[in-house]
Formats: C-alpha cells, sequence, structure tokens
C-alpha cells in the first residue's frame, strides 16, 4: 500500500483524515455536501499509514449518521470492476468496518450492502465477519449458497474451503451453515472443519523447520546461515544459547558478538544483554557504528531490551548522539529515567519534532516521556505534534502527555478529544474535559448512551456524570 495523501490539518478534510475531534465538529457546521464528500474520500481511500493501531470506522460511522450521510459512493466503490482487480484488504477494509458499524446503528442500507459484498465481492471473508456481528441467522444462512459457489468441488477447493473455516476471524456463519440439512452445505461445512482441525494439528506436531546443534558455535552458525537465507533469527539463536552457554563458553561469544560475521555477532549482542553481561554496552556502541546495517540495528534494538540501571546510565551518555543508538538512548530515559533527565528527554523531542521526524516509533516513547516526567515546558512541542502528526495512536500520546503537562488541556484540547477516532483518547477526554463546556456534559451523555461506545470510555464518562447526578 503507498502512502496516502494527507491534507493540510487546518483543513476539513485534513481533520477528518486524522480522526480529530474538530474535524467532526468542523463537518457538522459546514456545509453538508462538502462535509459528505470529504467523508466520502476519507472511508474510499484510507488516510491510515497503520490499520493495526489506528481506528477510524467508527468515527466515520458516527459522523454518517450525524450527516444523515448516503452510501452511494461507498456502494459505487465496492461495486468497481477494480474490486476484483486489486484484491488488498486495505482498498476495501475500511468501508466494510465503517458499514458493519452502521448496521449496528440499524442502517439497513448498510446491512442489505453488506450482504451483497459478501455474495459477490473480492473481500468477502471481511463483510462475512462483519456480518457475523451484527446479521440475523436468516440473513446468515442466505449467504451459505453464494459464498460454497467460491469454493470448486475439487481437491483444490477442498483445500481452499478448509483454509477458509480454519481461518475465519468469526466462526458464527460457518457453524451456523454447518447445521444445514444440505448435503451441498452442512455435509461441505463438516467436512471442511474436520480438515481444518486435522492441519492445525499436523501442522502443531510438526518441527518447526531447521534447528540448531547444541553447542555454542552450532548456534552462532545456525543464526548466520539464517541470515544468508534473509531470515533474520538473532532473538531465537540468543535463545538457544542461552540454553546451551556455560560460564566458559563466555570467551567465544564475547568474541564473535565483536567480530563475527552479521548474523552471529547479532545473535551474540542479544544473548549479552539478556545476561547482563558488563561487556555488552561497549560491544553494543562499537556494532552501532558498523557500516553493516544488519548489525547496526540489531545493536540498537538489543540495547532496547537490556533491563537494569546500567543501561540507562549509559543512556545519559549516549542520548546526544545523532544516530539511532542516541534517539533509541533519548527513548530508554524517556521510559525509565528520573526526573533529572528531564532535559535530555525534553532536548530529544524538540530535536525529534524540528528535525520532521514524524516516526511515532520515534517520538512515542519521548512523548511518553514528557508526560511521565510531568515537563511542564514540553507542552508547546506536544500541542504541535497533537496538531500535525498524522497518526492517530500517536496523537493519543500526546493527548495523555498534555493531560499531565498542560493546565489549559481540560478546556482546550480534552474537549475537542471527546469526539476523536481513538477510544483511548476518549477515555482522556472523558477523564479531565471540563464538564462546564456545555458541549462536554452533553457529549459525555451522548457516549454514555452509545452501545458501541467501547467499555473503558463509558466507565470514564460514569465518574464524571454520576457524582454530579448524586450531588443533585
Amino acid at each position: 500500500m503507498f502512502d496516502p495523501f494527507i491534507a493540510p490539518s487546518g483543513t476539513l478534510l485534513g481533520l477528518l483524515q486524522r480522526g480529530r475531534g474538530d474535524g467532526t465538529l468542523h463537518a457538522l457546521a459546514a456545509p453538508r455536501p462538502e462535509a459528505l464528500a470529504a467523508l466520502d474520500t476519507c472511508v474510499l481511500a484510507d488516510p491510515r499509514h497503520d490499520w493495526q493501531v489506528e481506528n477510524r470506522s467508527l468515527y466515520y460511522a458516527r459522523l454518517y449518521i450525524d450527516l444523515d450521510g448516503g452510501l452511494e459512493e461507498i456502494e459505487r466503490h465496492l461495486a468497481d470492476p477494480e474490486d476484483h482487480l486489486d484484491t488488498d484488504d486495505s482498498r476495501t477494509g475500511l468501508a466494510l468496518a465503517v458499514l458493519g458499524h452502521l448496521a449496528s446503528y440499524g442502517r439497513g442500507d448498510a446491512l442489505a450492502l453488506l450482504r451483497t459484498y459478501a455474495a459477490t465481492g473480492a473481500n468477502w471473508a471481511w463483510a462475512l465477519d462483519e456480518l457475523a456481528l451484527r446479521d440475523d441467522d436468516a440473513g446468515l444462512r442466505s449467504l451459505a449458497l453464494p459464498v460454497l459457489a467460491r469454493f470448486a468441488d475439487t481437491p483444490e477447493g477442498a483445500a481452499e474451503l478448509a483454509a477458509a473455516v480454519r481461518d475465519a476471524f468469526e466462526p458464527r456463519p460457518w457453524r451456523l451453515w454447518a447445521d444445514d440439512p444440505r448435503a451441498a452445505v452442512g455435509a461441505r461445512i463438516r467436512t471442511a472443519t474436520e480438515r481444518g482441525s486435522f492441519d492445525r494439528w499436523q501442522r502443531q506436531m510438526a518441527p518447526g523447520g531447521p534447528r540448531p546443534g547444541w553447542s555454542v558455535q552450532a548456534v552462532l552458525d545456525w543464526a548466520q546461515q539464517a541470515l544468508e537465507r534473509g531470515k533474520a533469527l538473532h532473538v531465537p539463536a540468543a535463545r538457544c544459547l542461552a540454553a546451551v552457554a556455560g560460564t566458559e563458553d563466555r570467551p567465544e561469544i564475547v568474541a564473535a558478538a565483536r567480530s563475527g560475521p552479521d548474523g552471529a555477532r547479532c545473535a551474540a549482542l542479544h544473548y549479552l544483554v539478556e545476561t547482563e553481561d558488563p561487556a555488552v554496552l561497549d560491544l553494543i556502541e562499537a556494532a552501532a557504528a558498523d557500516p553493516s546495517r544488519t548489525v547496526a540495528e540489531a545493536a540498537v534494538s538489543a540495547f532496547e531490551r537490556m533491563p537494569g540501571e546500567a543501561a540507562v546510565d549509559r543512556a545519559r551518555r549516549w542520548a546526544h548522539r545523532p544516530d539511532a543508538l542516541g534517539a533509541s538512548a533519548a527513548g530508554t530515559l524517556a521510559r525509565r529515567g528520573g526526573p533529572a533527565d528531564a532535559p535530555l528527554v525534553l532536548g530529544a523531542l524538540r530535536e525529534a519534532v524540528r528535525a520532521g521526524r514524524p516516526d511515532p516509533l520515534r517520538l512515542g516513547p519521548l512523548v511518553d516521556g514528557a508526560g511521565r516526567l510531568g515537563i511542564v515546558c514540553a507542552a508547546p512541542v506536544l500541542r504541535h505534534v497533537y496538531r500535525e502528526t498524522t497518526s492517530s495512536h500517536l496523537r493519543g500520546r500526546a493527548a495523555r502527555a498534555l493531560a499531565a503537562t498542560d493546565p489549559s488541556f481540560a478546556t482546550g484540547f480534552a474537549v475537542e478529544c471527546l469526539w476523536d477516532c481513538e477510544e483511548t483518547t476518549r477515555e482522556i477526554a472523558a477523564l479531565h474535559a471540563e464538564t462546564g463546556d456545555v458541549r462536554v456534559a452533553e457529549r459525555l451523555r451522548r457516549l454514555a448512551a452509545d452501545p458501541a461506545e467501547e467499555a473503558e470510555v463509558q466507565s470514564a464518562v460514569r465518574s464524571r456524570i454520576e457524582p454530579e447526578a448524586t450531588g443533585v
């Protein structure tokens, strides 16, 4: 999937793409055709960089409800011939998830569209999972024949059907169909279920690939051979070393970590980190400067796994470095440092933002650290991250840090966050938003009554509403 185009943060489209609460508020105030056009753009061209950690579907579904938006553009997108040419989940997954939430809100047109797509679309399995959570038994039973028609009545088709049944995220439709009295439905599903269970048992019992011999040198050779095949097994190899190495093997492992071939060197570094060997920090520092990218990245990765105060002490020396090890050291201080490390964390945060590195993997720990350490003067930088990041996950972390550092959060961003796409961000807002604002009180009541809202958010809402009700 290509990186999506993200509009500027001050535009309606940019706000909606980011999933910001202000996106909903601006959309409700904008001309309805303009708001619906921007909403359709977001749903049909998924704006997320990482759909596994960023939420948008409930956010967009709620906006369709608030705008009384039709689903014509989504229907056109799902029915496009491109659907059978570009079968990547990213093309239709967000639209199907939005339809699932709309069906939960009682939109019959969304339910019908999901049924049609499950019967005819390329990403039918996703649609079926959405229906498994929302449709009734009769609706699901009506899809048995269209779905089974996708699998030829051949040995290859039977294997594909068994895999589909075995790997289904939501098993409810398949269980319903297994009880169907028709041989073309029930018998096929039962056979596929039995075969899938047997295949799973075979995989569990079968060896998981080549295994190293039971000596330090054999493990190091195995790690090197794996790397030469294009597969990095540094961490598994380190665990194997922990099982076979004794104190007499330390010189051999240290030598491998200092100058061994790349695969063996990486495995040795990870092993020495786990054992907190006194030489490992110097070895990591040398490896981080190695011309081999594999070795340099493994050195940073090994350092991030290192427990103990020695790693924190060394991080204070490395935090000023301009390379990946310096960034990792700053992240270590953000996670594990004390109040005296606040200037280093703040400096690293400012430098990361100034350098235009929006990577949540780098910025996230620094943002968290600013909140954990209560760095009040970090609030302006955190507000900038909150506004500009295209990652809703990172924005949520910035909101949590602002709640700990910015006195204006309760009357500012916390209000907006009640409409945010991330449930963890809405939870933070529910705990902190100033209830004197009439918009806050109304939004809290609506979240409390919304059956689609997450339990953690509703618990936070009740903690704000119920004391007030008791007082009245």
